[in-house]
């Protein structure tokens, strides 16, 4: 729920009654869910976040949001795929606008949250992603950049994830209980090169990270 763009804090039952009680409920989209939702937006998206991590290692839990992401480029054909059913806000650190058109976004903003209408649930969280051409770029770490294609893995559903090393970069900055679990899980299975990609960038944007040692 209440979190950054690419991975944000957990947090207590209290805290969540309170977010609830300011913003709303979330009745999540799962990945087919999402599936349906953009077809025929003809813009590539993905998936980020814990489904992403259920999706490498083949496992399934409880998720309190779904986390979808999309070239910023591409942000005025999604409006006008969502906007006729769904209402958008835009999330820019916290202030909640609606995005009635594309050129209604703040320069600050990276994050979007969707509903039917104000009496209805959060369905989803989506973040705009930077991009250079077919180049996949961090809205975090600028420097952290690699084609899409390489970005991205393929699910047994058929849908594009973001890949599990990168996941698990972006939640480096906080290391919960649930990110020391998804890295304890994932990590047996990452091939040698991609664990070598997570280790140097982990080492270059959280030097002396603990994480470090585990990836030696």
């Amino acid at each position: 729920m209440p979190k950054e763009t690419e991975a944000g804090p957990l947090f207590g039952d209290d805290e969540d009654a309170e977010f609830y009680r300011w913003y709303g409920r979330w009745q999540p989209l799962d990945p087919a869910g999402t599936a349906r939702l953009l077809d025929g937006a003809g813009v590539r998206w993905w998936i980020v976040g814990g489904w992403a991590v259920d999706a490498f290692i083949r496992q399934s839990r409880e998720h309190e949001d779904i986390d979808i992401s999309f070239f910023k480029a591409d942000l005025p054909a999604v409006v006008d795929h969502l906007a006729p059913d769904y209402c958008i806000w835009s999330n820019a650190s916290g202030t909640l606008r609606p995005l009635r058109k594309a050129t209604d976004l703040l320069p600050d903003c990276r994050q979007l949250w969707l509903r039917r209408d104000g009496d209805s649930p959060w369905l989803a969280d989506f973040a705009l992603n930077p991009q250079d051409g077919q180049t996949w770029i961090s809205a975090r770490w600028e420097g952290v950049r690699l084609p899409i294609d390489e970005a991205l893995f393929t699910g047994d559903d058929g849908l594009s994830y973001l890949r599990p090393e990168i996941v698990i970069w972006m939640k480096a900055h906080r290391t919960s209980a649930k990110d020391e679990r998804d890295l304890a899980l994932m990590l047996p299975m990452l091939e040698t090169h991609r664990r070598a990609w997570l280790r140097r960038t982990l080492k270059t944007t959280h030097p002396g990270h603990k994480w470090l040692r585990r990836l030696t």
